[in-house]
């Protein structure tokens, strides 16, 4: 499915936030162009100041989600405490106003990659998350560990075994092979705290459109779900997705690069 943000055209952001930003900046906006792509509501922008100078722009206000301003201040946070050999935007400024956070980064002249994903570009995103994890271990910064960050999201499994025990749900839409295997599937969920455990400071939602391929980097963007926990959790967490984008022996790739990270099998699974 394609990501698709409620975005914001820059023009419709209150005049008294722009002016503070173009203030802050030192030349005003000669032209401002929505990216598409990623699901925060708001402003994403590329944007050419009348000086020629390049940046990107994120902007979110009250409204449509109250709770995206929060996530665009951990955002702020985050990146500007990450070293300056990560390969990661810069953060050149942040402006928190009549309840608009906006943050100012560098301008990347780069791209997503494919969909479907084609196989030296995930090469090339999984040897970047190699990269980080490596920068970022021990995490440069103070944040909720990943049991923390997902507690609540990583239940599924043990919520069906609930609802099949206390007959709210018969399970007959679910696959048969995870009918059979339940009670499996519930005791290594319930295990994958302990397995995720780590001092590296993790992304927390590596995919696609949090990725942009330049001529000889990738750089990671959107970092609000940061976490700390084992140095390889991005790439597993990103699995699903790569699954379903297309990529071809998806498995078998991602676990050759598990493997080759030292990532110890029983905790990946």
């Amino acid at each position: 499915p394609v990501a698709a943000g409620v975005r914001v055209d820059w023009w419709a952001v209150p005049h008294g936030v722009r002016s503070r930003v173009e203030e802050r900046l030192g030349a005003p906006v000669q032209s401002a162009v929505t990216q598409a792509g990623g699901f925060s509501p708001g402003v994403a922008a590329r944007m050419r100041l009348v000086d020629g100078r390049r940046v990107f722009v994120k902007a979110v206000g009250p409204e449509p989600n109250p709770d995206t301003p929060d996530l665009h201040r951990s955002e702020a946070r985050i990146t500007a405490a990450l070293p300056i050999a990560a390969p990661v935007p810069q953060l050149l400024m942040t402006l928190d106003l009549e309840g608009w956070v906006v943050l100012v980064f560098e301008d990347v002249d780069g791209r997503m990659p494919a969909q479907p994903w084609q196989l030296d570009e995930l090469h090339r995103v999984l040897a970047a998350a190699d990269e980080l994890s490596v920068l970022l271990d021990p995490s440069p910064i103070a944040a909720p560990p990943v049991a923390d960050r997902f507690g609540e999201k990583f239940q599924g499994w043990r919520r069906l075994s609930a609802a099949s025990a206390d007959g709210t749900d018969d399970l007959a839409w679910l696959d048969p092979w995870a009918r059979r295997n339940l009670g499996r599937l519930v005791d290594r969920e319930a295990a994958w705290i302990a397995a995720a455990a780590g001092s590296a400071l993790i992304h927390g939602d590596l995919r696609a459109d949090n990725v942009l391929l330049t001529d000889d980097r990738v750089m990671v963007v959107d970092w609000p779900w940061a976490a700390v926990g084992a140095s390889w959790f991005d790439v597993v967490a990103m699995g699903p997705s790569v699954i379903m984008q297309g990529a071809p022996d998806a498995v078998s790739l991602l676990d050759q690069h598990l493997f080759a990270r030292g990532a110890d099998p029983e905790d990946v699974t």
